[in-house]
Parts: structure tokens; C-alpha cells; sequence
């Protein structure tokens, strides 16, 4: 599949996921659902690999990344988002978790030694400006109470820790590791911490048999979860962690896109504006220029990130 194929896969999916998430509230705790979330689809991933023949045997070295992949993006974020949106408005958690995008460059640069060119960071900026606007509506009158502090520094630990879990893939990648099986050993890690974190919380392992939990519930884990990160990791081992990280500023456009066209949402002046700055940071992020150096078309062929745009 080519980049741009992966792209739209990612933030397609990743942008109506907010929809499922919202049958899943409720009855199942939080962490308890997300357990439930991968288990489901580590078993599937796993069942894949064995039926195309993909080995799932590695050494120590490589199941601790599947550890730390695990911890990082397949649960304690998870679990930091959502006892986040516990304090503060979606709205605010999509601005805060958006600044991933500049942790994935801090952290490309810091342990890759990877930098990013002057268009990645002209379209960084104008895309979370972009954010902002969108959601200043429903975050201007917002009152920084303790609680509101505290859910801010838990989204914004979150998106750092998915950030350092993105390194790992890349990381991962670089040493060799397969995505797909990388995955399903990640999310089994995942799965497993999450569901020692509930249990040692007190949390309930119940089961909401509804149609709204379980469908919402399957479709997090097949598309939310085995095809949007298989699809996001690939791409970030492809073009870099810092230019796939703009993902994460498109699928709340998505989300308010969605919002608009099947629950009524009005359309203002901030919302065209945001969306509008969003996609033209897209364009200074993600665009290819004609020319390249060969050693850039060599790094882009072995399936390394480049240095730049």
C-alpha cells in the first residue's frame, strides 16, 4: 500500500473512532473495555500471522520493544486520555493530544538524530493553530479549575508517552522487527498491563452484551486498533515519526466533519477557518517535492526516514 493510501487509511479511521468510543462509556470501566479492546486484537493479529505463515518467534532483545511498545501505545496512554477526559472537555483533549506532532520532532531529533526541515515545521505550526481555532468555542470560557489543570497534564503526558511509543516502532523498525507481528505482540503486552492496572485497581471485569458496546467494541479493535495502527506505524517507519505525527492534528477534522454531516453540527466561522488551516498545514507537511537527492530516494526505498520534508 502506498503512503498516501496508508495516510487517508489513518486519519479515516482514527477520525470516526471517537464515534465508537462513545458506545463504550458507561456500563465497563474504562480500562476494563480497553483490555478488552486488545485482547481482541492481539488474538486476531496473532491468528493472521499463523495463517500467512509470518513467524511470531523473537529474541529478548526484540520482545522487550514489544514490551515498551506495549506500555507506550497500547495502554498508559489509554489509560492517562481517558481518565484525562474525566476532568476536561474532548474539545481541550484534542488540542492538547495534537501536540504530539511537535513531541514526535522533539523526540526524532533527540534520539535519531532526525531534523526536521523548515516546511514540517511552517505546516506543524499553522496546522495546531488550525486546531485551536476549531475548538476555541468550547474551550474559551473554560475555567482553570485544579481539576481542569490536572486533566490538562494527564492529556499532555499521554500524548508524550505515545510519542516515545512511536519512537519505539520506529526504532523497532529499524532493527528489522515486522510491523504486523510487532503489533500483535504489543498488543498483547498492552492488553496484559492494562488489565493488571484495572485489577490492582479494583476495577470490575463486567461485559456490556448490548449491540452498541459490542459492535462499537469490535470495530476499535479491527479498524480502530489493528488496521489504523498498522497502517500509522508503517507509514512512520516509511516517511518519519515527524511528518506521520500530523495525523494526529487531522483526525479531529475528520471527527467535526462527521459531527457536522450526521448530528447537526452548526457551522461556524472558527470551524472553516480551523479546518482550513489544518489542511493547508497538511500541504507543507506532507508534500513531496519534485526533486530529490539521490540518497533521499535511497533512504525512502530502504524504508528509512529522511532528514527532512
Amino acid at each position: 500500500m502506498n503512503n498516501t493510501a496508508l495516510y487517508l487509511a489513518t486519519v479515516l479511521i482514527w477520525g470516526t473512532t471517537w464515534i465508537a468510543i462513545e458506545y463504550q462509556l458507561g456500563v465497563v470501566a474504562p480500562a476494563v473495555s480497553v483490555f478488552y479492546r486488545y485482547v481482541i486484537a492481539a488474538v486476531l493479529l496473532f491468528a493472521w500471522c499463523r495463517a500467512r505463515g509470518r513467524s511470531l518467534a523473537f529474541g529478548p532483545t526484540a520482545h522487550l520493544r514489544f514490551m515498551l511498545l506495549g506500555l507506550a501505545l497500547f495502554s498508559l496512554n489509554y489509560l492517562l486520555t481517558y481518565n484525562a477526559q474525566q476532568s476536561i472537555t474532548s474539545a481541550l483533549a484534542a488540542i492538547l493530544f495534537s501536540t504530539m506532532l511537535w513531541l514526535n520532532m522533539l523526540n526524532a531529533r533527540l534520539l535519531f538524530g532526525v531534523r526536521s526541515g523548515p516546511r514540517v515545521l511552517a505546516g506543524s505550526l499553522v496546522g495546531i493553530a488550525g486546531i485551536i481555532v476549531l475548538f476555541y468555542p468550547e474551550v474559551r470560557y473554560l475555567s482553570w479549575s485544579d481539576a481542569t489543570f490536572f486533566g490538562a497534564m494527564l492529556a499532555l503526558l499521554g500524548a508524550f508517552i505515545s510519542s516515545l511509543g512511536n519512537m519505539v516502532s520506529q526504532d523497532a523498525q529499524r532493527a528489522g522487527l515486522p510491523v504486523v507481528p510487532s503489533n500483535a505482540w504489543g498488543m498483547a503486552y498492552g492488553a496484559l498491563i492494562t488489565g493488571s492496572i484495572a485489577w490492582l485497581r479494583g476495577e470490575t471485569f463486567a461485559f456490556d452484551l448490548s449491540t452498541g458496546y459490542v459492535v462499537s467494541l469490535v470495530y476499535l479493535a479491527v479498524c480502530g486498533s489493528i488496521l489504523a495502527f498498522g497502517a500509522y506505524l508503517t507509514l512512520l517507519g516509511r516517511i518519519g515519526a515527524h511528518r506521520a505525527g500530523y495525523a494526529m492534528v487531522m483526525f479531529p477534522v475528520v471527527a467535526v466533519v462527521i459531527s457536522i454531516a450526521f448530528e447537526g453540527l452548526a457551522v461556524s466561522a472558527s470551524l472553516v477557518v480551523g479546518v482550513a488551516l489544518v489542511m493547508l498545514g497538511n500541504v507543507f507537511v506532507l508534500e513531496t517535492r519534485r526533486r530529490k537527492p539521490a540518497g533521499a530516494l535511497n533512504r525512502a526505498a530502504a524504508g528509512r526516514p529522511a532528514t527532512g520534508p
